[in-house]
């Protein structure tokens, strides 16, 4: 399992009117442990989301699902994989 950490930035036009389809996705994918933490950046700008994945295909299969994407919804999205090394819910430390 790969984590990755998801930034994007929201069509002011359309994000609002998406989001309560989009936080009933993520809210499913959290309470599958895919989603660790995720939220709006400062003034709505876009959002920042932490998943775990087996690799970038399927993180892309659940970015694709995703509403703000299914809707047009999203301006700009950048995947970055991410190694965690220190946390409390780092298992290990």
């Amino acid at each position: 399992m790969a984590w990755f950490v998801v930034e994007t930035r929201y069509v002011q036009e359309k994000f609002g009117e998406v989001r309560p389809r989009h936080r009933e996705y993520l809210t499913a994918l959290a309470e599958q442990g895919v989603v660790a933490v995720a939220g709006p950046l400062d003034n709505d700008i876009g959002g920042l989301t932490l998943y775990q994945a087996q690799d970038r295909e399927e993180l892309q299969r659940l970015l694709d699902a995703d509403p703000y994407h299914l809707e047009g919804a999203l301006a700009e999205r950048t995947v970055r994989e991410f190694k965690p090394v220190v946390g409390a819910w780092v298992p290990g430390t």
